[in-house]
């Protein structure tokens, strides 16, 4: 199966909840009506594409109704993948890359989201490219992150700095710098610890690595990516908020689309807080992590093809 195929396969939990119950709608109204309409909102708040968002959406279809472009309940759906796919694409996507190797590539996130997975992933995706990726363990505060982000190391083939347990997380990031400089290496990774927006020392320490990336490296990070978990629908939404307001933000990474029904997220992230969805997760494997192509989404939350 193609990743295509594995994510049209992810999003069957959110299709569910939200293309099949338009559907259900178009089928159990002959006309478009305010009853109608309630039920729609009803659908679009349930997938947890959010307040502000569905509020956006149905906007849209009034206009869409009073410009014909909806005639019947059976025009909605083609309308609605439409809307979605215009938001998802609006500004950019593209992954961002040092213009002279190396890349930095901050990863960000509260424990429990899959961070350090997702790093492995990211380093497994790199290497199949034909990069050369270090990575970096600058979550010290926990053993057990350095001992996970080993073992991806070793089955990607990708070079581990690291230092004891405890140790500064900055002084990480810059030897993981240094040796990329020293060995030509085209991508760095830098895994961080989990950390609450209540954590402001955490907090700082983040901040601290920017500093000392782009003390070494111009422009460095190219990407900070800040790590979500699909299931927790709203709640990533607010994470990303508070994230943002710490740092500043270059995309998301959104974990676990395959085992949700709020798949409906990826639409309120970039929707309510202009950040976009980079890469996405619908799977276990190391090859289940890949760059977010908004039309694909549409397609496959759609039903399409």
């Amino acid at each position: 199966m193609g990743f295509f195929g594995k994510l049209k396969a992810g999003l069957e939990k959110t299709r569910k909840n939200f293309t099949e119950k338009i559907e259900q709608l178009v089928v159990g109204y002959a006309t478009i009506d305010d009853e109608f309409l309630d039920d729609l909102e009803a659908v679009l708040l349930s997938a947890d594409v959010g307040v502000h968002t569905t509020a956006k959406l149905m906007t849209d279809i009034k206009k869409g109704i009073k410009s014909k472009d909806i005639n019947g309940p059976e025009d909605l759906k083609p309308f609605l993948q439409n809307k979605i796919s215009e938001m998802l694409t609006e500004g950019s996507n593209d992954i961002k890359l040092a213009a002279a190797p190396p890349t930095v590539i901050v990863v960000v996130g509260v424990n429990g989201v899959g961070k350090t997975t997702t790093i492995g992933k990211l380093g497994q995706y790199y290497k199949e490219q034909g990069h050369k990726v270090i990575l970096a363990a600058a979550d010290t505060f926990r053993a057990a992150a350095i001992d996970q982000l080993e073992i991806w190391g070793t089955r990607t083939g990708s070079e581990i700095i690291k230092h004891k347990e405890g140790s500064d997380p900055a002084a990480v990031a810059f030897d993981a710098v240094q040796s990329a400089r020293a060995k030509k290496a085209d991508i760095v990774i830098i895994d961080t610890a989990g950390r609450l927006h209540t954590k402001s020392n955490l907090m700082e320490e983040l901040k601290k690595i920017g500093r000392v990336t782009s003390r070494e490296i111009p422009d460095a990070p190219h990407e900070t990516l800040l790590v979500l978990d699909a299931t927790t629908g709203q709640n990533a939404i607010n994470q990303a908020k508070l994230f943002g307001e710490a740092i500043p933000l270059t995309g998301i990474v959104l974990t676990k689309l395959d085992g949700t029904a709020k798949g409906g997220v990826v639409i309120a992230i970039k929707s309510e807080l202009n950040v976009p969805v980079k890469w996405i997760g619908v799977g276990e494997g190391a090859g289940d992590l890949r760059p977010f192509v908004p039309q694909e989404f549409a397609e496959a939350l759609f039903g399409d093809k």
